[in-house]
C-alpha cells in the first residue's frame, strides 16, 4: 500500500509541474487581459489608494511579470 501512495504522490508532483510550466510566451489575448487588469487596478487605486506595502508588492509583481515576458 505504501508503494501505491508513493506512486500517487509522484504522479501528482509531475502533473503539478506540467500544469505550472504552461506556455513560455504570452499571446496577444493574455497581454490584453493583463493590460485591462492593470487599468482596473489603477482605477480602484484612484478611489481607494493602497498603502506603501501593497504598492511595493505590486511593483515587485509587475517587475517579475515584465522579466518573464
Amino acid at each position: 500500500m505504501k508503494g501505491l501512495t508513493t506512486l500517487g504522490f509522484i504522479t501528482l508532483l509531475i502533473g503539478s509541474a506540467l500544469v505550472t510550466t504552461g506556455c513560455a510566451h504570452k499571446g496577444p489575448a493574455q497581454r490584453a487581459g493583463e493590460s485591462i487588469d492593470r487599468t482596473v487596478e489603477d482605477m480602484k487605486d484612484a478611489v481607494n489608494p493602497p498603502g506603501p506595502a501593497q504598492r511595493a508588492g505590486r511593483n515587485i509583481d509587475r517587475a517579475v511579470d515584465d522579466l518573464t515576458r
